[in-house]
């Protein structure tokens, strides 16, 4: 039986006098990559933040590799979190002064692991997913930078990863690369891929791909939401 890393059930959340979910579902499986569409506004970001921990819902689980996140919190929900979430900014949020493999291995010293242990893995993640050596992360291209976004995602080993518009910035050939090795995650290493964005042909990688639609996830057929 496959590990259902990330399971979602019955979530409900209001803002601003509206309900933004209503009884969302959803479960990603280890080595599953599955994309969420949905126009600006219908709550994508939002489900991201959910499965972070980073907003409580109104009503409804969130769990990540078999822990309630609304059981957990402070210390507790940050070990949680370092351990087995990885995270992937549109906009990378890198620290632009430091190098690649510094902004890495911070993710790892953070979670405790030794400094030493911490700059090997970091090194042997931005060699496989063919980061150049740079001084700072500001000599990069937007595509590299991106690509050392998911290294620091990736270095604590977590069960999930999401990703959030990761090419939503990107030129053609970057967002190609990007994607390339965002949807090798799960192949390489198992883990479970959760990814909002607006484009397409990047959803149309993934396993399963999703829309929000009336605060519920339905299928999407060509980035379109299905007809029900």
């Amino acid at each position: 039986m496959v590990e259902k890393v990330l399971s979602i059930n019955g979530l409900t959340y209001d803002v601003a006098g509206r309900s933004l979910f209503a009884s969302l579902e959803l479960a990603v499986s280890a080595g599953e990559s599955v994309a969420v569409m949905g126009p600006s506004g219908s709550g994508k970001s939002t489900l991201l933040s959910c499965a972070l921990g980073l907003i409580r819902p109104s009503g409804g689980v969130v769990e990540v590799s078999g822990a309630d996140l609304a059981g957990l919190r402070g210390a507790a929900l940050a070990r949680h979190r370092a351990r087995h979430i990885g995270m992937v900014f549109q906009f990378g949020e890198l620290l632009s002064e430091l190098s690649p493999a510094d902004n890495v291995a911070l993710a790892a010293l953070l979670a405790g692991v030794g400094r030493k242990d911490a700059y090997t893995r970091a090194q042997a993640l931005l060699t496989r997913l063919g980061v150049p050596f740079a001084e700072s992360s500001e000599e990069l291209s937007g595509g590299e930078r991106q690509r050392v976004a998911v290294a620091r995602a990736m270095i604590n080993s977590p069960t999930l990863l999401l990703a959030d518009e990761p090419t939503g910035a990107l030129d053609e050939a970057a967002k190609e690369k990007v994607a390339d090795t965002l949807f090798d995650m799960p192949r390489r290493y198992g883990c479970g891929l959760l990814l909002v964005t607006h484009d397409p042909a990047v959803a149309g990688r993934a396993d399963r791909t999703l829309a929000l639609s009336a605060g519920a996830l339905v299928p999407a057929l060509g980035g379109q939401v299905a007809v029900q």
